[in-house]
């Protein structure tokens, strides 16, 4: 049997791993256009930095060691131009312009994605880089240097812009981030985006959102806005879209967006070529509907299966979620699953639970406060997805939602999940139990919440705002319009306390604000409203937005 793979990354290399030990007598031939294959694209953002201090150290396999080890025969600087369906073969274009057929018995596309260059006027005077490959971030590392440059713009707020504007400032350079939505990160929605937003202003990073490239003049951008930022060097980050025009141009069948069609075991329309990895179509374990997800953890699972399936393995396919992670300068956030967002353009009916406990016991070391976010169904309870955020332990938060929600958890199972505690690494209730408990509150109907996205809205309204903190805390820092009765006194002064309109009661984080919910009920009241989050959320929320929109704060100081 022949194999023809093309792609020589993380998708193409993954299946002509799992080939090689499914079946010892096989040809295996992995075509790749560019000079290296096997290379941690993921890091590619970190060499600017010299976190990852040369670029030999991004290649993880060569040509001879893949021989050596697999016996797969690894032809890099090898363009497939053209597959030949009838004929079962492919075209092959090497680096001296010379061309030749292969023949396969088998075809496995794994040509990923390319990076998306907007027609932008005067783009093509500018110092225009992308972060795609090896070649890629060699370049633009010796530009940097040999160049003196300065300035340097990133456009797009994606997983590769954001690394690529911390690395860059990190390794001393003036950096701007231009990200044309409200946010950065739509992995994350749009209350928690803030929280990493704050982090990329605090550590000097010019982030504009909501703005977009107009035309360039040399490699100063011009926004829509009016807005110039000068750069002597630009980084391209806008987005990717799958590299499909070899499927394409042999009429395989492709999806809406340009990426290769495949049935569950990753076979295109054409029962001899299979794809994966960034160009092909996935399905969405949660929402039950086809998607792409740019992730390698995905495509080396995608490489795995089609290879099975290839060699008469039994495939099943369980669908793909999206967990990611990345380090915001000092911060770490995880995303998995559905976004709320994402939860209503899909008509998914949700709820969500927000705190913000330690990430360990308080009185340890280290101990930092954690963001995390809950998205779960109603009225079942089942989690649809988590974020989360600390300069503490967040990441590992995700992994156990990720696990939880490919088993088909629930809240319930949240709040009952036995975690590995102790007190330099969590607390005896973890911040997950911590959610779900909240989530199974809120699903049974013991209090209402109110988030902090409406609170700017409810101090415009000259809404009741009860903060129940202490009045050394409340004389820190407040919202604006807030009445501080403290939880230590509030059983005395319920009499202060309107039972006739809406009472928004919040303290630091939302527990003691909780208990005094419960008890405001337990006199009585029906009107209360626990604010999620509670004042730190409320000012990690605002304060991106204060700042950057120079718009008149609701609090006379924030707490972080």
């Amino acid at each position: 049997m022949k194999y023809v793979i093309v792609g020589g990354n993380t998708g193409g290399l993954g299946a002509a791993a799992r080939l090689r030990r499914l079946d010892e007598k096989a040809e295996i031939s992995v075509f790749e256009k560019g000079a290296f294959v096997s290379y941690s694209n993921c890091s590619l953002p970190y060499r600017l930095s010299d976190t990852v201090d040369c670029d030999e150290k991004l290649v993880l396999n060569t040509p001879q060691s893949l021989k050596a080890s697999y016996n797969i025969d690894v032809r890099v600087l090898s363009e497939v131009t053209a597959i030949d369906r009838k004929a079962k073969r492919v075209a092959v274009k090497r680096a001296d312009g010379s061309k030749y057929f292969e023949s396969y018995d088998k075809l496995i596309l794994a040509t990923g994605a390319s990076a998306v260059i907007p027609p932008i006027k005067g783009i093509e005077g500018a110092n225009l880089f992308t972060l795609k490959t090896v070649e890629d971030a060699s370049r633009l590392y010796a530009f940097l240097r040999q160049n003196g440059i300065k300035n340097v713009t990133v456009i797009g707020g994606g997983f590769i812009g954001v690394e690529a504007a911390v690395n860059l400032k990190e390794a001393g350079y003036n950096v701007a981030l231009i990200e044309a939505l409200p946010q950065i990160l739509n992995t994350f929605d749009y209350d928690m985006a803030q929280i990493l937003q704050k982090e990329m202003l605090d550590s000097g990073v010019n982030l504009i959102v909501g703005d977009s490239v107009a035309s360039f003049e040399g490699s100063d951008a011009v926004l829509k806005s009016g807005t110039k930022v000068p750069a002597g060097a630009v980084i391209m980050a806008a987005g990717v879209r799958a590299e499909s025009r070899l499927a394409a141009e042999a009429y395989l069948e492709l999806n809406a967006r340009g990426a290769i069609v495949t049935d569950a075991n990753y076979r295109t329309s054409d029962p001899d070529i299979y794809a994966v990895g960034d160009a092909a179509e996935v399905f969405n374990a949660l929402t039950h509907k086809k998607f792409t997800l740019q992730l390698a953890g995905p495509a080396q699972k995608q490489a795995r299966q089609a290879a099975d399936s290839i060699c008469g393995r039994t495939v099943r396919n369980t669908g793909f979620i999206g967990s990611s992670s990345i380090k915001v300068f000092g911060l770490s956030a995880a995303s998995t699953g559905l976004t709320a967002a994402q939860c209503e353009r899909e008509g998914i009916s949700y709820d969500v639970s927000y705190v913000l406990p330690q990430d360990r016991v308080s009185i340890m070391p280290g101990s930092r406060m954690l963001h995390y976010k809950l998205i779960f169904e109603v009225p079942t309870g089942r989690v649809l997805g988590v974020q989360a955020i600390s300069a503490g332990e967040a990441v590992k938060r995700a992994d156990v939602a990720a696990a939880l929600i490919k088993t088909g958890g629930t809240a319930d199972d949240l709040r009952d999940l036995e975690l590995c505690y102790a007190p330099p690494f969590s607390s005896a209730k973890d911040p997950a139990n911590y959610a779900g408990l909240v989530a199974c509150n809120l699903l049974n109907g013991a209090y209402r919440q109110a988030r902090v996205d409406k609170v700017r809205d409810l101090v415009k309204a000259g809404a009741y705002i009860l903060d129940v903190r202490p009045a050394a805390a409340f004389a820190r820092g407040h919202v604006k319009t807030a009445v501080n009765i403290p939880m230590s006194v509030l059983r005395e002064r319920l009499d202060e306390i309107p039972k006739d309109r809406p009472v928004y009661v919040h303290c630091r984080i939302g527990q003691t604000s909780y208990n005094a919910v419960r008890a405001l009920q337990g006199n009585g009241f029906t009107n209360v409203y626990n604010v999620s989050g509670g004042f730190a959320g409320i000012c990690y929320y605002e304060y991106f937005n204060d700042v950057t929109l120079k718009r008149d704060p609701i609090v006379t100081d924030y707490i972080f």
